[in-house]
């Protein structure tokens, strides 16, 4: 018995004096390499047994012990302590503890009231204190011994800005979690000023985050920009809250400055269609890094700690990467620094170690290329000012970086996201897209059918052809809904919209496929695709009744004004003519030849004959009168060409005037409705026609509006239907875009188009703003316009069994309607001559009369001088006799003939 406890005390002691041996063996192997300790103080919450900054921590000492070329001299230990959040005090005691075993730098903790008492203790001492947490520094920052990886706060604060500047954006609603999101967002705050930027603040509720109320809010208010500035856990959290809100839609716009966005599990929101963007500081792309994200998820995959909510499985989040890089960078500091040795360190002593400002310079001056891309600090505060930023995206296949944002050079879009040409149907394909419209022939009608039809099977026209090509380009469905006030949309002066432009910016519907005119006032409140119809305002009125031709309607073919003007130059010329006949000696002639000597000389071109020869070349037929000087034959031969233009312009135009039927309209343009009373006119109610002329600055259109709106109940129309009930039954003119016209125009020929167009215009697909879908539906609608499908769908609906072209019938055989006033001319003018010759009968008759007279008085008084002289004198008596017979006595010889 005493034989086998004595050898069961020898099996004890060999087995006790067994791990001391394989100690002496390791630290006689390694008598030759230094041992570099650093200490780590971490946090942890109630949730966790380790945090995720101790397990990086861990993680970087165990790589850079197992790859030898780093530190092949030195083998790397750690120190790590355990605190609980904000005790300050016990982590002042932990700090002290480990700088007591000599350790050559401290990371941690992360916040701030343990910081600061663990930095003071660094600073004390001349120990590097590493820090890879947020920290904002103060003004009088004297932590000499202070490194921090994580980007400078204001240069992330110049990312955000660039980001919203990028965007374009015009309002944004910034969600902060702590007050010191409001200091990250201090150059985005400044920027209303220069970008004409609207910025809504708020905060969320602090402690357990429910936003649901606060989201509630900013959905009634109609935020859709909203950038989130909190903890990647919060985010998760979000995340979800904006699901159950139905607020994970294509019009809203979600940035997130957590750096960790693509660390959370977006799988159920990659086809909401929603715009998710956000930072990443983690080179991904980098073989290095993707290698060592790999490493990280097999370890933590298969000796996970509890996994948070809303992070990926395995994922390894900023915060563990900047500890990974911030533990490398101690061993490339290590790396240059020769016969450094670490010291015991007593907190209460206040002896510094010495060889502290030498470890820190050689820190600041160390440059790596981590995870987190290329590392260099500041000399000076020990700050990361270089550094790149992936601005990266969600999609339907995950996050993808859409630019790169760096702290020297600004945003850069990346190669992919400029060259990428990505096919138009990526994010429509298999989306039903609520499509709102309005009844309006023939762009949206009621189907005519014999059964019941629902969906979109009740509505056939224009719009719906466009809407299947649009479906069949795209790849997407859709659901018809007509717009519930049945309204085009139209703003009141309150500002408020009504309609279809209303249900967009409600987001009620995706898509407006309806005659919707794209206008200054609705493009700022909803976007339009390129028009796919282009037209104008006009004039619809009844077609004016025809008029015949009158009994004087050859006198039609020229003015009233030509006619006068005629007249005029007829009597002009004659006078001329009279007085150039009296004025040159070659009109004068001898009307005696045979008398050469008589001094008696005659001119034909009296004034009645200047007229008469002016009337006879203008009715072609001339005159026994020819000029014989060269000035009058001047005269005569221009009045000759004038007439033969005259003449042949009246008989090609005399034609088309006793043929052609003429319609008589007591309009033919804005101007004529807008100089009137008589004829009501007027628009659609709230419609683009009405916006026209309230918003015009025109004299002619604003006087129109005017009219229109002190008759609001009788000028304005509910739609076009009732518009045209009105033209048809009253006298009254419906103000329209030219196409509607021109469709019912051709089915009801007692409709017309009156004038010209008063503006040009078109019409668009309406989206919200910032829809996705409005690019996509401008590529199909080009592309349809370039096959000329439009042109094909538009002749399908416009074409009507038309009206008869008044204008090409045939020539019909005139009547005494056309020509009847010709026999009334000639008839008066035959009257007339009767009483001219019965005129000039009287006349000749009372004139030789009174020749008589004057003869018998005269021969009497003669006669009784006669009987006193002698017979000599009776030759003298016989020649008087002759005298008076001849008649020149009198002294007129024209007359006496």
């Amino acid at each position: 018995m005493i034989n086998v406890k004595l050898d069961y005390g020898s099996m004890e002691r060999r087995k006790s004096l067994f791990p001391w041996l394989v100690l002496f063996t390791v630290q006689f192997s390694r008598s030759s390499q230094q041992v570099l300790r650093i200490g780590g103080i971490f946090e942890t919450r109630e949730s966790e047994l380790v945090s995720v900054e101790e397990l990086a921590f861990k993680f970087a000492v165990s790589n850079i012990n197992r790859n030898r070329t780093l530190m092949p001299n030195t083998t790397l230990t750690y120190d790590i302590q355990r605190i609980n959040l904000f005790d300050s005090f016990e982590a002042s005691r932990r700090v002290c503890d480990q700088l007591a075993l000599g350790v050559s730098a401290v990371f941690g903790p992360s916040h701030s009231s343990s910081v600061s008492a663990v930095q003071s203790i660094c600073n004390a001492l001349e120990v590097p204190h590493i820090q890879t947490r947020w920290k904002h520094p103060s003004v009088d920052n004297r932590d000499t011994f202070y490194i921090n990886l994580y980007p400078e706060y204001t240069a992330i604060s110049r990312a955000i800005l660039d980001i919203v500047t990028f965007f374009k954006w015009k309002s944004l609603t910034v969600v902060y979690e702590d007050s010191t999101g409001l200091m990250r967002m201090q150059e985005l705050i400044k920027a209303p000023s220069k970008l004409n930027l609207k910025i809504r603040i708020r905060q969320l509720p602090p402690g357990e985050i429910d936003a649901r109320p606060l989201l509630k809010e900013m959905k009634k208010d109609k935020e859709y920009y909203i950038l989130f500035d909190c903890s990647y856990r919060t985010s998760a959290e979000i995340l979800k809250q904006l699901s159950s809100m139905g607020m994970m839609t294509e019009y809203h716009h979600f940035f997130f400055t957590t750096l960790d966005l693509f660390a959370l599990d977006l799988e159920p929101y990659r086809y909401s269609g929603v715009n998710m963007t956000g930072f990443r500081l983690l080179n991904i792309d980098d073989p290095y890094v993707s290698s060592t994200m790999e490493r990280w998820s097999l370890e933590r995959l298969q000796a996970p700690p509890k996994q948070e909510s809303g992070l990926m499985e395995g994922v390894m989040t900023t915060e563990a990467a900047l500890m990974y890089d911030a533990v490398f960078m101690v061993a490339v500091a290590s790396q240059r620094a020769t016969q450094m040795t670490v010291s015991s360190l007593q907190c209460h002593r206040h002896k510094p170690w010495r060889f502290g400002p030498r470890f820190m310079n050689l820190f600041k001056e160390a440059q790596w290329d981590g995870l987190t891309g290329h590392i260099v600090l500041n000399k000076t505060d020990g700050l990361r000012r270089d550094f790149d930023l992936d601005i990266i995206s969600l999609k339907e296949d995950g996050t993808a970086r859409i630019a790169v944002w760096n702290s020297y050079t600004g945003l850069n879009l990346t190669e992919t996201s400029r060259d990428k040409t990505n096919n138009v149907t990526d994010s429509m394909a298999n989306r039903t897209l609520i499509v709102t419209t309005i009844l309006e022939n023939p762009y949206v009608m009621f189907k005519k059918s014999d059964r019941e039809l629902s969906g979109n099977d009740r509505f056939e026209g224009y719009c719906l052809d466009l809407l299947k090509e649009l479906s069949n380009i795209l790849g997407f469905t859709y659901e018809v809904k007509l717009v519930s006030d049945g309204k085009y949309g139209a703003q009141n002066d309150k500002g408020e919209w009504n309609g279809m432009v209303r249900e967009l910016i409600d987001h009620i519907a995706d898509l407006a496929v309806a005659p919707l005119t794209i206008t200054y006032v609705r493009e700022k409140v909803i976007d339009f695709s390129k028009p796919f119809m282009t037209l104008g305002i006009s004039i619809l009125y009844r077609k004016p009744n025809g008029t015949n031709p009158g009994v004087f309607s050859f006198l039609n073919p020229l003015s009233p004004d030509i006619w006068m003007y005629v007249l005029l130059a007829c009597t002009g010329v004659s006078c001329v003519l009279f007085v150039i006949a009296r004025f040159t000696p070659y009109e004068w002639y001898n009307p005696h030849p045979c008398n050469p000597s008589s001094e008696l000389l005659e001119n034909n071109f009296t004034l009645l004959n200047s007229f008469w020869f002016g009337v006879g070349a203008l009715m072609q037929q001339g005159s026994e009168l020819m000029p014989k000087a060269y000035s009058t034959r001047i005269v005569g031969g221009i009045w000759w060409f004038f007439t033969l233009i005259i003449i042949s312009s009246y008989t090609a135009n005399l034609a088309a005037f006793l043929t052609v039927e003429r319609m008589d309209a007591p309009i033919d343009s804005a101007d004529d409705l807008a100089k009137q009373t008589r004829i009501e006119y007027g628009s659609v109610r709230d419609g683009s026609t009405m916006t026209f002329f309230k918003k015009s600055k025109i004299s002619t259109y604003e006087k129109m509006w005017a009219f229109m709106s002190s008759r609001k109940n009788t000028a304005l129309v509910k739609n076009n239907r009732e518009g045209i009930t009105r033209v048809l039954t009253t006298d009254y003119a419906m103000l329209m875009e030219s196409t509607s016209i021109e469709y019912i125009s051709q089915r009801n020929c007692n409709l017309t188009q009156i004038g010209g167009l008063i503006d040009s215009k078109g019409y668009g697909v309406g989206t919200p703003i910032g829809s996705p879908y409005r690019d996509k539906v401008t590529i199909a609608i080009l592309q349809l316009q370039e096959e000329g499908k439009l042109h094909m769908m538009k002749e399908k609906w416009w074409r009507g069994n038309g009206c008869p072209e008044e204008d090409n019938k045939e020539a019909s055989a005139l009547g005494v309607e056309n020509i009847g006033g010709i026999f009334i001319v000639l008839a008066a003018g035959l009257v007339l001559s009767v009483f001219v010759a019965i005129g000039e009968f009287i006349y000749k008759a009372r004139k030789n009369s009174d020749i008589e007279e004057a003869f018998c008085f005269f021969y009497g008084v003669q006669s009784r001088q006669f009987q006193r002289r002698d017979s000599a004198s009776s030759s003298s008596a016989t020649s008087l006799s002759t005298d008076l017979e001849s008649g020149r006595l009198l002294g007129d010889d024209d007359d006496i003939e």
